[in-house]
């Protein structure tokens, strides 16, 4: 198969690898579902809320409440995340895994609550018990199933969670050995002083557990709840053969989580934009891969993969719509 893709991209009416980038994703996303003629359909996005512990402990800017805060403003269509999915037409499911706040009375929040009040504090107790981390991939099993049973092909998913920087920062260094004060950055703003705060709170984290843990050791000990979520619905999307559109910092160290557990995720995974929290240019490079965009993004909530989505779209267009040699009677030319 990735012979005859490559094939076809080649002997477009173009001069050969002029598309660059956009031929690259064609071929992964044709391998990924199995033929010449890839699609794109009903675009889904899963925006997963939650809050952390550890935040408790002054390694974000931001108040918890912001997370709900946020959350309702989801509801009602006024954030960041509403206006690209309204602009590119996916498909937005917003679900409580873990607000420290009752939801209820919002009905387009999925409630999906595992823990009332968020993860566990993690400088003094796991983020969460094992059945509870099994109840996250759950979900997101279920999450993904769902979308993938209203014909969707194409997945998206963001978070929301005041504090999940710090998490994320620990899954880097712990997968892939990069140092501790490498993987820490501002997060949604934090000043020098307060970075080197953060920082000291995770390595007396560390301090708390015998290293090295399993990967599953990993997300029971640090995890977000709103990221083994997400990480469960990768592996299902990849289960489904569907293209998996990754975020900034929180959404690759899930990725790279997921990879970890089932090295398929890499193949569907579509790595949208670097941004600007210091540690998500260097976790992309040890994961050895290529985002497409640099816009200075550090919103969260999915809204880098949704602004790249477009290219995307370019590339299947390409690949489905664009002449070849031979029809177009065009000499071929290099």
């Amino acid at each position: 198969m990735k012979d005859a893709l490559q094939h076809k991209i080649d002997n477009l009416n173009k001069p050969k690898g002029s598309l660059g980038r956009l031929e690259e994703l064609a071929l992964q996303i044709g391998l990924i579902q199995g033929t010449l003629t890839p699609t794109l359909t009903h675009p889904c996005h899963l925006l997963l809320g939650a809050d952390h512990g550890i935040e408790r402990e002054g390694v974000s800017v931001s108040p918890r409440e912001v997370t709900w805060q946020q959350m309702v403003n989801f509801s009602k269509g006024g954030g960041g995340v509403n206006m690209f999915c309204r602009q590119h037409h996916f498909q937005l499911t917003i679900v409580d895994v873990g607000v420290d706040h009752d939801l209820t009375a919002y009905p387009t929040i999925l409630n999906k609550k595992i823990r009332a009040h968020g993860s566990g504090n993690f400088l003094h107790e796991p983020a969460m018990t094992e059945s509870e981390m099994q109840q996250c991939l759950s979900v997101g099993r279920q999450l993904v199933d769902d979308c993938y049973n209203e014909g969707c092909n194409v997945l998206c998913i963001g978070e929301m969670g005041i504090g999940n920087t710090s998490p994320s920062s620990l899954w880097m260094h712990l997968l892939l050995d990069i140092p501790l004060e490498q993987c820490v950055g501002a997060g949604a703003g934090l000043n020098n002083e307060g970075i080197n705060h953060k920082l000291h709170v995770l390595q007396q984290c560390l301090k708390r557990v015998r290293l090295p843990l399993t990967p599953q050791g990993i997300m029971k000990e640090f995890g977000g709840l709103e990221m083994v979520t997400a990480v469960g619905a990768m592996l299902q999307a990849t289960k489904h053969r569907m293209v998996i559109l990754v975020d900034g910092f929180i959404m690759s160290a899930c990725a790279l989580m997921a990879i970890r557990l089932c090295p398929e995720v890499r193949q569907c995974a579509i790595f949208c934009h670097v941004g600007d929290e210091s540690g998500h240019k260097l976790m992309l490079e040890g994961m050895g891969v290529k985002p497409l965009l640099s816009l200075g993004l550090r919103l969260g909530e999915g809204t880098g993969a949704l602004c790249a989505y477009p290219i995307v779209e370019s590339a299947v267009r390409m690949i489905n719509e664009m002449n070849n040699f031979q029809n177009a009677n065009i000499t071929k030319y290099f």
